[in-house]
Order: structure tokens, then C-alpha cells, then sequence
């Protein structure tokens, strides 16, 4: 894992000495098998974690090189996003990446679909679940590309004061 001391300031920059010791703590707590990464099943060994229907996508957001499990590195970066400390526009950013499945800036009809599928499983059926989707799209889509922009979501999440909520004390 590293000193945490020696990690640049932008990858602490929301975090004080003692929280970065105290996500350091945590960290080795999560990293079960001690390989200095988190993987999908350490994470979801917390059975807070494991019911998360989310889970895998905030892990997938996190794991910022794409090698299927986050380090001590990217374990900060992700954290920094739910500091009190953290920006609006960062928050956002990552609300966002969460349905922005192929990190494309958009978030299509298919995408948006299956992120509402991952958190409401089986109580709608699929065809409900659709036209929900294309509902929210038609009122999300302000300049009618068939998607969702990051402009187009900030605009109304930003509205809804939902960034505010996306808070941890360490």
C-alpha cells in the first residue's frame, strides 16, 4: 500500500493526515487477502456491500486503470468523490459515471436501462422498466440526441440538490 505520506497532493488533497490513516485502516481491512487491492468479492465480503445492487458499478468507477480491482491509489481517488470537501462537479461526475457504463460521456437508452435494472431487479417488469427509461430520456435529452449528456444530467440532478447527499465522514 505505500506510506500514505508519500501519496501527491491531489490524490489527498480531500482528506486531512488522520483520515487518510484512518482509509489507509479500512483499506487493509477490505484487502482480505493482503495483495495491496480490493477485489470484487473482498469488497462484497461486507455484507453492507454485498446487498448493494450498485455495488459492482461504484467498484467499476473506482478501478480507474480497469484491472478488475481497486489499489490503495484508486481506493483514495474514489473515496475523495464522497469527501465533505469535495466539489459539486466532481460528485456529480461520479454520480454520472455510475450509469455511463462505456465511459463514453453519454448515457444511452441500453445504459440507463440496465442501471435501473441492477437497482430495481424484478419488481418492474422489463417493459415498464423501458418505458420509464425512454420517459426519462425524453425529458432528460434537452438537445434531442437520444442521450444523455453529462450537461443534460448535471443539469437536472444539480436541481434535485442530489450531490449533497453524496457524503462519508471518515
Amino acid at each position: 500500500m505505500g506510506n500514505e505520506a508519500s501519496y501527491p497532493a491531489e490524490i489527498c488533497s480531500h482528506f486531512d493526515e488522520d483520515e487518510i490513516k484512518r482509509l489507509g485502516k479500512r483499506f487493509k481491512k477490505l484487502d482480505l487477502d493482503s495483495s495491496g487491492a480490493v477485489s470484487v468479492k473482498e469488497f462484497t465480503s461486507m455484507p453492507e456491500l454485498r446487498e448493494n445492487p450498485l455495488v459492482q458499478r461504484v467498484i467499476d468507477v473506482f478501478d480507474t486503470d480497469g484491472d478488475g480491482q481497486v489499489d490503495f491509489r484508486e481506493f483514495i481517488l474514489g473515496t475523495s468523490q464522497f469527501s465533505v470537501r469535495g466539489d459539486e462537479q466532481q460528485k456529480l461526475r461520479f454520480a454520472f459515471s455510475i450509469y455511463d457504463l462505456d465511459r463514453d460521456g453519454y448515457i444511452s437508452n441500453g445504459e440507463l436501462f440496465q442501471v435501473l435494472k441492477m437497482m430495481v431487479g424484478d419488481s418492474l417488469k422489463d417493459w415498464q422498466l423501458q418505458q420509464l427509461v425512454d420517459k426519462t430520456i425524453i425529458l432528460l435529452d434537452k438537445d434531442g440526441d437520444g442521450k444523455i449528456s453529462f450537461q443534460e444530467f448535471s443539469a437536472v440532478v444539480r436541481s434535485l440538490e442530489v450531490h449533497k447527499h453524496l457524503v462519508t465522514v471518515v
